[in-house]
């Protein structure tokens, strides 16, 4: 790969265009937009306009957004048209979702008017919805079709669909009534029914369906392809699972962002600006900030105990860190089941039985290792170590609790479950672990 880059490099300096078109057509699209995007603009939008019309549209869906748009600002009318007439519909709607209006403006003035009809009925979908990352190019059957038919048709409009590894048999009304996959048809008899070798029991989605339960399926299922219908359960479109590789990546990047405590950000951290980074994360940060007042507040309350007792004090960041991680490892636990779908809401019960058997089993270990420490380190301090053992154990029971149900509870409210992770539940765990502690130094020290 280093090898041929390098080549590439050579070429394009030397300005010899000629036999780097030849190199280029012979790599895949990937790997061609990935080379492009290493190059300056001028020079990228040069071999851009190189490439053949059917690889260059297959590039463009793979180029980063501010290079597709200088591109479109650089294109004429008539290269504007066949880029948007050559891209899949879920490609250009993605496109489109993201441009400045203007740019959005001109792309749809250029599109031929079927194109634009479906575009703008594609972007008036939710945009995390199932019909927001579908596609219309697919293959559809009627069930009365011989097998040698439907290859036929296969392959005579198999260059514009976006996959034929799947076929969706449908009624005159694009009612769904089946699907059948090209191994099954390879593996009959030519002149066979398509509605003796169908399936009839077809899974799919509709427009309005979430898109990360879309997801879902594909993870359960192993599916290439699903399609979507409308309520009449008329086939409206397909969602490939080049589009919800996406989508798991998108969801996925939202949750670390959120479980750090920052506002998703749209775009690449390189391509980000300090201003937008900034701005992504001091909410949480202020909320956080004004949150930990608590335990300042608590520690205020109690401050005529540690007066007492000073050496209670050097306990409180050990405390409250093993309580922070005890929550953030039951939380992520968590929070990964749900997003997978391995734990459902009706499982609550089970998830709390299991993490409060977790805790006393991790909890009792964690305070027995540390009533030991605690006797050698301070001897003659027997009511502290036992004081700081008893209140680790119950901290890590209350952490391991919160972290579990605090997700599911955000669920239930249908909020994202990333909102109450390790920050927050850190914050929350932070003030009862102060709480217990030293009401049990009260208790057990006569303070």
């Amino acid at each position: 790969m280093e090898k041929r880059n390098a080549e590439l490099y050579e070429l394009t300096e030397k300005n010899k265009f000629v036999e780097l078109r030849e190199l280029l057509i012979e790599m895949n699209e990937v790997d061609i937009s990935e080379f492009l995007e290493t190059l300056e603009i001028e020079k990228m939008t040069l071999v851009f306009r190189m490439l053949p019309k059917d690889i260059s549209s297959e590039v463009f869906a793979y180029l980063e957004l501010d290079t597709q748009e200088h591109i479109i600002k650089s294109a004429t009318d008539t290269e504007l048209t066949e880029i948007i007439e050559d891209l899949f519909v879920d490609d250009a709607v993605d496109l489109l979702e993201e441009l400045p209006a203007y740019v959005v403006k001109r792309v749809l003035k250029n599109a031929k008017a079927d194109t634009r009809n479906i575009i703008n009925q594609y972007l008036m979908y939710g945009e995390n919805s199932a019909g927001s990352i579908m596609t219309s190019e697919f293959i559809h059957l009627r069930k009365n079709m011989t097998v040698d038919s439907a290859f036929e048709k296969v392959r005579e409009n198999a260059r514009d669909m976006e996959t034929i590894y799947t076929c969706y048999v449908t009624d005159d009304s694009r009612r769904l009534e089946g699907v059948v996959s090209i191994k099954t048809m390879i593996l009959s008899d030519p002149q066979v029914l398509l509605g003796e070798i169908m399936e009839e029991d077809v899974i799919y989605v509709s427009t309005d369906d979430d898109r990360e339960e879309v997801a879902a399926l594909f993870s359960k299922y192993g599916f290439l392809s699903l399609p979507v219908a409308d309520n009449e359960r008329r086939i409206v479109g397909i969602v490939t699972v080049d589009d919800v590789l996406d989508v798991i990546n998108e969801e996925a990047t939202e949750d670390f962002e959120i479980m750090a405590a920052m506002r998703p950000s749209e775009k690449p951290y390189l391509k980000t600006s300090v201003f937008s980074l900034a701005k992504n994360r001091i909410m949480w940060l202020l909320v956080l900030m004004i949150s930990a007042m608590i335990t300042g507040t608590v520690l205020q309350k109690y401050e005529h105990a540690f007066a007492a007792f000073p050496l209670l004090v050097t306990f409180i960041p050990m405390l409250t860190d093993t309580g922070g991680n005890a929550g953030s490892q039951s939380s992520t636990l968590i929070i990964r089941g749900m997003a997978l779908s391995e734990i459902k809401l009706r499982d609550a019960g089970k998830v709390l039985w299991k993490e409060l058997r977790v805790s006393i089993i991790t909890g009792s270990i964690l305070s027995l290792m540390n009533f030991v420490r605690l006797l050698i380190m301070y001897p003659g301090n027997e009511v502290i170590a036992f004081t700081v053992t008893l209140s680790l154990f119950v901290t890590v029971i209350i952490s391991k609790a919160a972290g579990c149900m605090l997700p599911m509870l955000a669920k239930l409210i249908r909020a994202d479950p990333a909102i109450m992770a390790a920050p927050l539940i850190t914050t929350l765990v932070d003030a009862f672990a102060l709480i217990f502690y030293f009401m049990m130094a009260q208790k057990l020290l006569n303070i």
